[in-house]
């Protein structure tokens, strides 16, 4: 972005998401996301409520750059047989 150009919402998100990905372990990024998300849908699915856990405990963390598609999808079909 050249300078006197304003910022987009977006581009702000952008930024401050890259800060917090920086700042904060790959560990506390994925339980905030999969915590987060499971109040948002067992707020609106009430019926979700009653199961003990909406997410695996496992995750999987990786730069694009060292990881193929195929050990990507590999690893999500192991992880539907948990």
């Amino acid at each position: 972005m050249s300078e006197g150009e304003k910022a987009s919402p977006s581009w702000k998100v952008g930024e401050r998401l890259e800060q917090i990905i920086h700042q904060v372990a790959d560990e506390q990024i994925v339980k905030r996301i999969k915590g987060g998300s499971s109040n948002i849908l067992r707020g609106e699915l009430p019926e979700l409520l009653k199961l003990p856990s909406l997410w695996a405990h496992s995750y999987y963390v990786s730069t694009i750059g060292t990881v193929s598609k195929e050990n990507i999808e590999k690893y999500i079909e192991v992880q539907k047989g948990v």
